[in-house]
């Protein structure tokens, strides 16, 4: 689990294609690299990553077939940024969203509006995923936690303060870049209770009814 407070931007040291089924990845990363162990998840540009290895200032990950497939990860090369973030520790602070690191989509950035020094980006959203983003929700983009400003006509918009601007890569991002989504987990779920109604009781299950006939 994780919480979309980007630690540091780490940068692509190789990439390797797949073998076996399996991709390694290794990042740069100086202020994190010695203190991730093997097993250790780490969420890279908002897709979640099992470390395998760390030498100096690099760490290294691996991913299957259908990470590279589902998210921007399989298009990385060497010198390329990312968002670095390492799992929630028990009792620390959840000051972004409940972030999983499990991408939904992959969407391109329609356009950017620079205000003073702060932005606006417009990010496209297919059905897949604009059921699940809401105006003052939040939404995960490359791994960030954003608050969404606006959302309609397949599309959505986040805005960026200066320190999201120059601590993560959305500083960095261009219109017609395309950039990882999780949508908020709690919406996901929402949706989903929606659809089921609940079970009925069964005969051992403990009922108003049944209380009274014990005397309760």
């Amino acid at each position: 689990m994780f919480t979309g407070l980007v630690e540091c931007i780490g940068a692509v040291v190789t990439a390797s294609g797949v073998s076996d089924g399996i991709a390694e990845i290794a990042i740069r990363a100086p202020s994190i690299a010695s203190e991730i162990a093997p097993g250790e998840s780490v969420a890279v540009s908002g897709a979640c990553l099992t470390a395998v290895g760390a030498e100096g200032e690099v760490f290294r990950a691996q991913m299957m077939e259908e990470t590279l497939r589902a998210t921007r990860l399989g298009s990385l090369r060497p010198g390329d940024k990312v968002n670095l973030e390492r799992a929630l520790k028990a009792g620390g602070r959840l000051d972004g969203h409940i972030v999983l690191a499990h991408v939904d989509e992959t969407s391109p950035v329609l356009r950017i509006e620079t205000r003073g020094k702060s932005r606006k980006i417009w990010i496209a959203a297919s059905e897949n995923i604009s059921w699940g983003i809401a105006p003052k929700g939040s939404v995960a983009v490359d791994g960030v936690s954003l608050t969404v400003v606006d959302s309609a006509g397949g599309e959505f918009s986040v805005g960026l303060i200066p320190a999201t601007l120059s601590e993560t890569t959305m500083g960095l991002v261009e219109a017609g870049d395309t950039v990882n989504i999780e949508i908020d987990v709690m919406a996901r779920y929402v949706a989903r209770l929606s659809e089921k109604k609940p079970p009925k009781a069964s005969p051992q299950s403990v009922t108003w009814e049944k209380l009274t006939e014990y005397g309760w």
